[in-house]
């Protein structure tokens, strides 16, 4: 049976959907999204080969899985868009993502979807400058916002306007917590959840400070990650503004003994 979403919002004609918990094995359990605006449908961070088949039974249900507008990937590490090839060849739709790594995805598509499809695998990707931008979707638009060694150096995420709802890509995610799927509700006994996570894969404190400063700017009413549980209403949300834009991570712990000559054999 295909997994049931969670419903992050839907106003009869605009819908958001998470589905989770659909990786198996090995692999690092992640969240996806599926966007609906009337007729027109995106999903963001679809994730590679453990989610594909598990995702397109299940948003099949909610899409036209081949009249697809558009796949957002925040960046280019496999559990964001490791299916690339069966995207482009299953859907009509266009990947949307960050110029630095537009060039780098093909990679991931093998030739034959060249032969297959008759034309460039670049003629399917949309870049998106360093400094964001928005795209037209259905009755509104997704804005693409910058959020650069978040972890990837060319990353992205994606804002919702009509349910203003911020995609985040990595930066909020929690590993470890209760899968019980609701949103946090007691900030603190999260935060051991996010820690490990965010002073090992997010670059440093100054973009995390520079980005909430953004942010503050913006009319967010929820921040939902690609990995754990979602920050919602304005409580909230502000309390992962300023937990984030003080935590110290990546280079900020970077001593010289983490860059020695290795003596041990694995």
């Amino acid at each position: 049976m295909a997994a049931e979403p969670i419903v992050l919002f839907d106003n009869g004609h605009h819908r958001c959907l998470m589905f989770d918990s659909l990786v198996t094995g090995e692999g690092v359990q992640s969240n996806q999204f599926l966007l609906v605006d009337g007729d027109h449908e995106a999903l963001i961070d679809p994730g590679g080969d453990l989610t594909y088949t598990p995702l397109a039974v299940a948003a099949s249900r909610y899409m036209n899985i081949r009249e697809m507008d558009y796949v957002f990937a925040s960046h280019q590490d496999p559990d964001i868009i490791g299916a690339i090839d069966r995207w482009l060849v299953h859907t009509r739709a266009n990947i949307v993502t960050s110029k630095l790594w537009a060039r780098f995805l093909p990679h991931l598509a093998s030739g034959y979807v060249t032969n297959q499809l008759g034309s460039s695998v670049f003629d399917r990707i949309i870049p998106i400058p360093d400094g964001g931008a928005k795209v037209r979707f259905g009755e509104s638009h997704i804005q693409c916002i910058p959020a650069h060694f978040m972890h990837s150096v060319g990353n992205l995420q994606f804002y919702d306007p009509v349910s203003k709802i911020l995609f985040s890509g990595d930066l909020g995610a929690s590993m470890g917590a209760s899968e019980d799927h609701r949103p946090v509700t007691d900030f603190d006994r999260h935060i051991p959840f996010m820690r490990g996570f965010h002073r090992r894969y997010i670059a440093s404190r100054k973009v995390c400070e520079l980005w909430a400063n953004m942010v503050q700017g913006m009319d967010v009413a929820m921040i939902v990650p690609q990995h754990g549980k979602r920050f919602e209403g304005p409580v909230m949300v502000e309390r992962f503004l300023d937990w984030v834009s003080s935590v110290e991570c990546g280079i900020d712990l970077m001593e010289q003994q983490h860059y020695r000559p290795p003596t041990e054999f694995v």
